[in-house]
């Protein structure tokens, strides 16, 4: 079984835990995930728990083929009942072999089965990064987030971290319903007025895998991941916070006073599987959360198959606004997950933040380069050399004691064969020189690695090749503030169109997710020096799963400053207030191709980096209910039974289906890759806006360029008259058959004509042509 080493930074960044299919034969039960029809209860059943208990029973007697008494066969059926689900579906989980599966799907009330899956998991300086500050209107008209719950379904917690202390926090909310669960190492006296939920799942996982073993059968978090998200979303105040001197400050969460609830369903020995997942999710929504926050994904599986679809959906309807992650699958497209309509997709960007060493060559001059070495903090006057290329490590065994500067390379596989090269021979440190871009992998090493651009490599060249004796000193655990090229896209934030369903544009946005620092268990190794476990009280990670909360927290100001707006409505308040420039006005870069710079588009970013405060005032919101999503169920061809799976009602309404979700984002596809050359496609979209601004609003249109295609907007002016009033707009894109460019994209605006507000949605135009999943 493969799993996630969590004590490798190198490892770590990815943030993803693997799990090997377990090998069952067909006689052995697997874990499914059961959906019913409610309105064929027999009214003798006093709730659904015992009508799923007698289903089983049921089908237990007549696939033994025995004679087994009634009360045999309900005690069999209840240890096979994993979970009964209340609102995520109608339905429930249990562990069945192939021929009890075959004789449910006679039973009376069955619609549908889906396997049990594995899934995958997917700050001191960040929230200032978003603007977030005492004296930003975010802060001050949230009251920090005070009151609101955040929920997150992760590997649990360690609530011995001062990020969870309940100094200044608020009373819990009578409406909260939850409870922190006793089991090792864990009782519910743990929990306070920051901590106020602490539950754990894992019964899917022990049916999945019956020899396991969990040592920590309780919400304590022994990898690591769920108290570094937690603390990220809503993590209270701690003064003197680094990672060894790295990244000093005061921590806090996106939203400082919100409540945390944690609900664990990933563990060391197996990670996670969906049956607990989508059982934690439902327990959320009884508890009454307001916000979750999911770091985790389910790749290449459809929409109507996918329990986070289902999940989440429920919660939505329940008003609880799901933030998840796109995915580390980058930089390649249609290679995201959590492509679901209903959910915010978070891509992850870089911080203004830069770790650095500083090389100090004997003639005076100091270099800053990129380094996150943990080891010695200092080399004083070591004998410094030039390689060249470290291609040959023959070569690189002779030099001995000493600092190797090599000219690594401007693709990753180069710098990193290099890398490897030094690591291995027996030298002091290594400094290298690149152009390329995404080096976060590269300078979280336990060998002493400088990473160098090429203007200050030829300094240090030119000295070394003038002097008799050339020497340098290294200074390492430096932390510069306020690089101006950030944000940008990381290299291995995933990139969209959805397979799951390609038309609605995701990601949908982009928050901060590169080299992120939030709290750690003290007892889980944060890296390995000379092979010895360091430990820490704080940890820097990157991931999506570390944008994700991020989102989750902004979302947590916005619901308490907007109490009345639909997740979708926060949704879109975020999305048409996104920044698509960086610290130097110009457009976001994607930092994703190596040493080749270009700019970030909607499929790697999404509508752009977050901005809370200008979220807080969007001026027009694209506002989307049940009904609108079914709509696009219909229109993307799925089944009755499939709609009923992920909505639990016994009826849908296809009479108007459409694919045109109000949605603050646009993709059209240009693929047709047989139609002649010279033939004209148009791409057609309605939207409606609902205005949240003042009663009496105008606003024009404004829309970029876009190569190779006409774009037009009717109406171009949008005059409101009264606050919450409804108006309309049609979208119109004129292209060829077959686009040019594999992608090609631009911004419509609704500009304010007060110039209070610039409402902005991105349009991607592609030639992708993605398969649904």
């Amino acid at each position: 079984m493969a799993t996630r080493d969590s004590v490798s930074l190198y490892k770590l960044w990815i943030s993803v835990i693997t799990i090997l299919p377990f090998t069952q034969t067909l006689s052995q039960p697997e874990n499914y995930i059961v959906h019913m029809d409610l309105s064929v209860m027999p009214k003798a059943f006093s709730g659904q728990y015992h009508w799923y208990l007698s289903t089983l029973a049921s089908i237990i007697d007549v696939s033994d083929n025995s004679t087994t008494r009634a009360t045999s066969a309900t005690l069999t059926a209840s240890s096979k009942l994993l979970y009964s689900y209340t609102h995520v579906i109608n339905g429930f989980s249990a562990s069945l072999t192939p021929s009890e599966l075959e004789v449910l799907k006679n039973s009376p009330g069955y619609i549908s089965s889906i396997k049990d899956l594995p899934v995958k998991q997917d700050t001191t300086h960040s929230s200032k990064f978003l603007g977030l500050t005492p004296q930003s209107l975010a802060w001050k008209v949230s009251n920090y987030g005070e009151g609101i719950i955040i929920g997150l379904v992760d590997s649990g917690v360690s609530p011995e971290s001062q990020s969870y202390n309940d100094h200044g926090m608020p009373e819990i909310p009578e409406r909260w319903k939850g409870e922190c669960e006793s089991g090792t190492q864990f009782n519910s006296s743990l929990c306070n007025k920051k901590l106020i939920g602490a539950r754990f799942f894992n019964k899917g996982l022990i049916a999945m895998y019956p020899n396991i073993t969990i040592s920590m059968n309780s919400t304590r978090d022994t990898d690591g991941h769920g108290t570094h998200t937690s603390s990220t979303a809503a993590g209270n105040y701690v003064e003197g916070a680094s990672y060894f001197g790295y990244a000093p400050g005061t921590a806090n969460g996106v939203a400082p006073r919100a409540h945390v609830a944690m609900y664990k369903v990933f563990f060391d020995e197996a990670g996670a599987s969906t049956t607990d997942i989508i059982a934690a999710i439902d327990q959320a929504i009884s508890d009454g959360v307001d916000v979750l926050s999911l770091s985790f994904g389910l790749d290449g599986i459809p929409l109507n198959e996918d329990p986070i679809a289902l999940a989440t959906f429920a919660a939505v309807e329940k008003n609880v606004f799901v933030s998840t992650s796109a995915g580390n699958e980058g930089p390649f497209y249609e290679t995201l997950h959590n492509g679901i309509p209903w959910v915010l997709t978070v891509a992850a960007g870089t911080l203004d933040r830069e770790f650095n060493a500083v090389l100090t060559l004997c003639n005076g001059i100091s270099i800053t380069g990129s380094s996150l070495y943990l080891g010695t903090t200092y080399f004083y006057e070591v004998p410094i050399v030039f390689m060249d290329g470290c291609h040959k490590v023959s070569e690189l065994n002779k030099i001995g004691p000493k600092i190797v500067v090599c000219q690594g390379g401007n693709d990753g596989n180069d710098l990193s064969d290099q890398v490897e090269n030094v690591i291995k021979a027996n030298v002091t440190a290594g400094v290298f020189i690149t152009n390329f871009t995404d080096t976060e992998e590269f300078i979280q090493s336990q060998f002493p690695v400088v990473l160098l651009n090429q203007k200050d490599g030829k300094t240090i060249i030119d000295y070394i090749k003038n002097s008799n004796k050339p020497q340098a000193s290294v200074e390492f655990r430096k932390t510069n503030l306020g690089i101006k090229s950030a944000p940008s896209v990381t290299g291995y934030s995933s990139r969209g169109p959805s397979t799951s369903c390609p038309l609605v544009m995701k990601p949908d946005i982009m928050t901060p997710g590169s080299l992120i620092l939030a709290s750690w268990p003290q007892n889980v190794a944060v890296a390995l020096n000379n092979s010895q476990p360091l430990f820490s009280n704080f940890n820097i990670l990157s991931g999506t799963s570390m944008a994700c909360p991020h989102a989750a927290g902004v979302a947590a100001l916005l619901r308490k400053a907007h109490p009345d707006w639909s997740p979708a409505a926060i949704r879109s308040a975020m999305m048409t207030t996104a920044d698509i420039m960086d610290h130097t006005m110009k457009p976001i870069n994607d930092i994703g191709f190596g040493n080749k710079t270009q700019l970030a588009s909607p499929l790697a970013m999404g509508a752009g980096q977050v901005n809370p405060n200008k979220a807080l005032d969007p001026g027009l919101i694209y506002d989307v209910n049940s009904n609108d999503y079914v709509r696009l169920l219909c229109a993307l061809k799925f089944t009755e039974k499939q709609i009923q799976a992920i909505t639990r009602s016994s009826s849908t309404n296809c009479s108007n289906p459409s694919t045109d979700l109000n949605y603050p984002s646009f993709i059209a596809y240009f693929n047709a890759k047989d139609s002649p050359s010279n033939l004209t496609t148009v791409r057609e979209f309605q939207r409606t806006v609902t205005n949240v601004g003042a009663e009496m609003s105008t606003y024009t249109v404004n829309v970029t360029p876009m190569i190779g295609l006409k774009v037009s907007v009717i109406p171009d002016k949008l005059e409101f008259r009264a606050k919450y009033e409804k108006l309309s707009y049609k979208l119109i894109i004129e292209g060829p058959a077959l686009l040019d460019e594999t992608v090609t994209f631009g911004y419509l605006s609704w500009v304010d004509v007060g110039g209070k507000h610039i409402v902005r949605s991105p349009i991607v135009s592609t030639s992708l042509s993605p398969q649904l999943s």
